[in-house]
């Protein structure tokens, strides 16, 4: 859906694929392409920033949910 809607540019497009394919844990041809679209924006250090922050909203979530942790909303 992301894909053709006119609320994200074309950096923010690259980093929603990119956070789908690692997510899903799509097969490496799929991130490479991913990867190849953030090449054009964001430099070396800051993908793998954005790697990290992912990979640590992924175990988060699964940790939670594996747990049946309740978010606390406070």
């Amino acid at each position: 859906m992301y894909e053709r809607s006119p609320l994200f540019d074309e950096k923010e497009k690259a980093v929603l694929l990119y956070t789908e394919r690692m997510t899903r844990a799509a097969g490496a041809g799929l991130r490479d392409m991913a990867v190849g679209e953030l090449k054009r924006h964001f430099t070396e250090d800051q993908i793998v920033e954005l790697a990290l922050v992912i990979c640590m909203a992924n175990f988060t979530n699964r940790f939670n949910s594996g747990l049946r942790i309740e978010p606390d909303l406070g």
